[in-house]
Order: C-alpha cells, then sequence, then structure tokens
C-alpha cells in the first residue's frame, strides 16, 4: 500500500470511528489508561485492564459497576466502551432514566418491540445510574425483555449505586426481578467499588 493509499484509509478509519463514537452517545470519551488508578484504591486495575482486552464482547460477558457516587463507574464504564468502539463494535451509553423515559414513550405509539429490536442488536450496551426510579410495570416489563434479548448474545455493562437485593425495590415485580437477575448475574463480572469519591477534592 502507497503512502497516499494508507493515509487514504487511515482517514477511512478514523472517519469510521468518529461516526461509532457519535452514535454512541458517549458523555465524554473517558479512557482506561486516563483513570484515576492511585486515587480510587477500590479498583483493581489489573482487573479492568482485562476487560479492556474485550473478551467480554464475544463470550457476551455482562459488567456490573456497583459503588456509591463518584468513584468512578462512569468513567470505567465508559473507557471499555471506547475500547469496543475502537476495536470495531458498536456500542451504546444510555442513562437508565433516559433508557427508562424512552420505554414509557414507546408504549404510546405501540413502538416497544422496535425500540427492544433496536437496543437488542447493540455490540456494547452501557446503562449508566441504574439506582431509585420511579417505575411503572410496563417500564419494568420492556427492560426485562430487553435483557432477555440481549442475555447469552451480546454484553450488557451497568452501572449501579444499589446492590442487586436492592434492585426489586425500583423494579417492582420480584419474580420477574429474580429471573432477570438470575439472567444478568449468570455470565457477568460484578465489580464492587468500596473507595473514595474521586469528585471530593480530597480525596
Amino acid at each position: 500500500m502507497g503512502a497516499p493509499l494508507r493515509a487514504q484509509w487511515h482517514h477511512q478509519q478514523e472517519s469510521v470511528l468518529a461516526y461509532r463514537i457519535k452514535q454512541a452517545s458517549m458523555p465524554e470519551q473517558w479512557t482506561i489508561e486516563s483513570f484515576s488508578w492511585k486515587r480510587q484504591p477500590g479498583v483493581t486495575q489489573r482487573q479492568i485492564r482485562g476487560f479492556a482486552e474485550l473478551d467480554f464482547v464475544p463470550k457476551a460477558e455482562n459488567i456490573v459497576f456497583m459503588g456509591p457516587t463518584g468513584v468512578g463507574k462512569t468513567g470505567l464504564a465508559t473507557g471499555l466502551l471506547l475500547k469496543a468502539l475502537q476495536n470495531g463494535h458498536r456500542g451504546l451509553f444510555v442513562r437508565a432514566q433516559d433508557l427508562f423515559d424512552e420505554m414509557y414513550a414507546s408504549l404510546a405509539d405501540r413502538s416497544s418491540r422496535k425500540l427492544i429490536n433496536r437496543l437488542a442488536r447493540v455490540d456494547v450496551l452501557v446503562i449508566d445510574e441504574m439506582g431509585y426510579l420511579n417505575l411503572r410495570p410496563e417500564q419494568t416489563n420492556i427492560f426485562f425483555k430487553l435483557m432477555e434479548e440481549r442475555y447469552r448474545r451480546r454484553p450488557t455493562i451497568i452501572t449501579t449505586n444499589l446492590d442487586y437485593s436492592e434492585w426489586a425495590n425500583f423494579l417492582g415485580n420480584k419474580s420477574l426481578v429474580e429471573a432477570l437477575l438470575s439472567r444478568l448475574r449468570h455470565q457477568c463480572h460484578t465489580v464492587r467499588i468500596d473507595g473514595p469519591s474521586l469528585r471530593d477534592p480530597q480525596s
């Protein structure tokens, strides 16, 4: 490949990546490399760098980052998403509140199936800030269907400040939540971050 062709190819690759990043709706382009490892002893660097090898993508293994506000959950999830995009995968970042709002809106025009299909096809889906949301049973049902369709096919990365035992409190329907968690946790890495808030200037 000659220099002009190589330059053209690189430019094309950069354009394709820029498009994938735009489509992924990432809040910021945090990278695994720029994570504050020294400031966050609650995270095992070796484990996260292992995830960054992206073996979890073809294996359809979920990753759940669990811990209080400000410990770096979103930064780590976004860093892994960016790695996936850089390696040719399609991804999407969505805040849990926005996702459930979209699910509720889809009930009005009966587009829930279309929404599930679109989200089920995403190679790596990041759902940020699963916490105490005020949900209706219909939203929980759509979320369950989505996770069921991604189960063992494509990985989902979730950040949450709630332990699994608390999920029934906002998702309701205890038996449905048990079924959801058994699928979610079947092929899953749960990373509990018990460390200082990175937003605290003292930390």
